[in-house]
């Protein structure tokens, strides 16, 4: 089933690889990713479609929230 989570992380270098290695680990599959600047430039957004059980991505947003340079995770509902 697929997921599409939204992440506000600080706009650095880096940040990106991070997230991305997060699901990389957690053998998690991304099938879409888009990532922009928002209005205020030291912050982007994140869109990610992720395909898996609905436990094993609540335990990835909640490590994706405890990265650094994470700002804010959301779930779009099913």
């Amino acid at each position: 089933m697929p997921h599409t989570l939204s992440i506000l992380l600080q706009n650095e270098a880096g940040t990106l690889l991070r997230v991305a290695g997060l699901f990389a680990t957690r053998s998690c599959n991304i099938d879409a990713l888009t990532v922009r600047v928002t209005e205020d430039p030291s912050i982007a957004r994140m869109v990610l479609e992720v395909r898996g059980d609905a436990p094993a991505l609540g335990r990835l947003v909640q490590k994706a929230r405890r990265l650094v340079d994470v700002l804010e995770v959301e779930q779009a509902p099913p």
